[in-house]
């Protein structure tokens, strides 16, 4: 869950540090305050989008940190990336430049990868959700969300995405099917042209070395048999000459100590010299002539060559070119088979049919019991005998399935339901916008939900149904509430209370969490304005009691 928000600098905050508890925490405020601000504040450390406007006017920078208990599925996937411990830290800067910073438990990393974890710790439900639920594919969204449909989802679009691309496969080989033709038999002559040629990967740089000594190979023989003897063979040849100085100086070193080291390195030269005389003939016992293999390589390269011409390309890269038509021809190969073609793509359109299908029979499932279970929240909302029911229309194959998904709902006993969107006024929408949210966070796979005044557009008892829900969800998740009833703020187990203050021509927001009497006196304020008297200060203390 989270612990605490460090804020710095952030729009009209200089400095917020808050520490978070379990249960249901209300914030709450006069209007302009700042109350939603701590919820921007709070997205952008979980990877949100931003930009400079977001930093405090007259300050360098914005610089957001924010402080989990990760829940232990999470605890396993941050350390497979090296973040050990117990505490999850996130954060983000953000400068005048419009560059931003992101970090991970003191480690620089990437805003997406702030997103992803932001996925995993929390839910956010904004103060205008209500305004989405009159479209189509967020209906479907948020009915598989409660149903828990995500793994048939991804099945669904997995088999969606093969159909297509065989079905796109399929249309462009019919109607290119000539070209492709004409392609495939310009290609084949080409590969089969190299082929005859058969250069191997690595074969070029040795035909030339081998040509190259065979070409020479006459003044290669010469030139070895005349250093043979000039170092060896005649009587005053280096090598004589060589060992002659060194018995010489080696004598002379029995007398002189200092002439030594001179003469250890004459007997290492001759030996060095014996060597060499060693290697030279035994390379030239194997030097030969031979025209013939010198003809054959010539014949060869001359091949190679025209072809390297012919298709415009350095003689090493024939080999990469003669297996990359390989490739390609086995591709136009396969897709000349029209008819295996048209088979996998019917065998495709088939998974797909039959993971929709077990989309549809789920959803027929999750329609059935969120229909009931809203039905039941409209009664405690002040819309007693209205019914709330999900309606599935077929449709289009598509990512999604082959269902359209339609929230219907009857404000009154003896209606017939109709789309949300024709019937529902803006109090009705914004209830039932609760309601949904209370009901399918109540499944949610993340520890923390924050509701930024989702509860506008409701007052008196109902606000008060709407404290008891959000608190009751508190006993399961942690809930973080931005409020302005004074019904919500007296269900919450923590508020705190934000407010602005003028200081220097400027404005400057606060952040206090409030104690007994502080409660009092807030509740109070948000049910009698800002003048506090003793009946409304009587009337606070009783919610509170309650």
């Amino acid at each position: 869950m989270l612990r605490s928000l460090h804020i710095r600098d952030f729009v009209i905050v200089d400095t917020a540090d808050i520490e978070f508890g379990p249960g249901f925490t209300v914030f709450s405020g006069e209007t302009g305050a700042g109350k939603s601000i701590l919820i921007d504040a709070l997205a952008l450390a979980l990877g949100e989008r931003t930009d400079v406007s977001v930093i405090r006017e007259g300050a360098s920078r914005a610089d957001i940190s924010a402080v989990f208990d990760p829940p232990p599925g999470l605890r396993e996937w941050l350390a497979e990336l090296g973040h050990e411990g117990d505490t999850l830290i996130l954060r983000r800067v953000v400068d005048t430049g419009g560059r931003t910073r992101a970090f991970v438990n003191g480690v620089p990393a990437t805003v997406a990868q702030l997103r992803e974890l932001g996925e995993r710790l929390l839910d956010i439900h904004g103060q205008h959700a209500h305004q989405s639920l009159l479209r189509g594919d967020a209906q479907r969204d948020l009915l598989d969300d409660h149903g828990g449909h995500h793994e048939l989802r991804a099945a669904v679009r997995g088999a969606w995405h093969d159909w297509r691309r065989l079905t796109r496969q399929l249309a462009e080989l019919e109607r290119d099917a000539q070209g492709l033709a004409s392609e495939r038999e310009r290609l084949q002559w080409e590969f089969e042209d190299l082929d005859r040629i058969g250069l191997a990967a690595d074969e070029w740089p040795q035909l030339q070395a081998e040509h190259e000594r065979l070409a020479h190979a006459q003044s290669l023989i010469d030139g070895v048999a005349q250093t043979l003897a000039q170092l060896d063979e005649a009587d005053d040849s280096t090598h004589h000459q060589l060992a002659a100085a060194a018995q010489r100086v080696g004598q002379l070193a029995q007398h002189d100590a200092g002439l030594e080291g001179v003469a250890e390195a004459l007997e290492s030269a001759r030996i060095a010299l014996a060597e060499a005389v060693s290697d030279l003939n035994s390379y030239l016992g194997k030097l030969e002539l031979d025209p013939a293999r010198l003809a054959e390589l010539d014949a060869r390269i001359q091949a190679i060559m025209d072809a390297a011409r012919k298709y415009r390309l350095a003689p090493e890269d024939i080999p990469a070119r003669h297996a990359a038509l390989h490739e390609r021809l086995e591709t136009l190969e396969q897709a000349h088979d029209l008819d295996g073609l048209r088979q996998r793509a019917g065998a495709a359109e088939q998974a797909y049919r039959k993971a929709a299908g077990k989309l549809r029979q789920a959803r027929g499932k999750a329609a059935t019991a969120l229909g009931r279970a809203v039905t039941e929240a409209m009664q405690t909302l002040a819309m007693h005998g209205g019914r709330f029911e999900v309606g599935l229309i077929d449709a289009e194959p598509g990512p999604a399935g082959d269902q359209g998904v339609e929230f219907r709902v009857a404000g009154h006993a003896g209606t017939t339901p109709r789309p949300l969107a024709k019937v529902a006024s803006g109090g009705e929408l914004a209830r039932i916008s609760l309601a949904l949210s209370v009901i399918a966070s109540q499944a949610a796979r993340v520890p923390t939900l924050i509701f930024d005044e989702v509860d506008t557009g409701v007052s008196g008892a109902v606000a008060e149904v709407v404290g008891r829900l959000l608190r009751s969800l508190g006993a399961r998740h942690q809930v973080l509430c931005v409020t302005h009833l004074p019904q919500v703020a007296a269900c919450a187990n923590t508020q705190f209370q934000v407010a602005k203050s003028q200081a220097g021509g400027a404005t400057r927001s606060h952040i206090a969490r409030l104690d007994a009497n502080g409660r009092i006196d807030e509740i109070a304020r948000l049910l009698g304005g800002i003048e506090i008297t003793h009946t409304t200060r009587r009337a606070a203390r009783e919610m509170l009691s309650k």
